[in-house]
């Protein structure tokens, strides 16, 4: 995991995401919501989606992402 220290302030990471873990490409301070353009600090980042390479917020971000994705 970064460390926030070395990390530029305000800096979005670019990510890689798996099924079950997440590399930082480039880094950052955060990731970007897909669905709520939030910013969601790295050492709190939970939810994504591998398929669609997104970061989701939380779970209902995560839902709404899948179900818009099936219409």
């Amino acid at each position: 995991m970064l460390d926030r220290i070395d990390t530029p302030i305000g800096q979005a990471a670019v990510i890689h995401y798996t099924e079950a873990d997440f590399q930082v490409l480039s880094p950052g301070s955060h990731v970007v919501c897909a669905v709520t353009g939030k910013a969601i600090p790295l050492d709190e980042l939970k939810y994504w989606s591998f398929g669609r390479q997104e970061a989701y917020v939380d779970a209902i971000a995560s839902v709404k992402a899948e179900q818009a994705a099936n219409t």
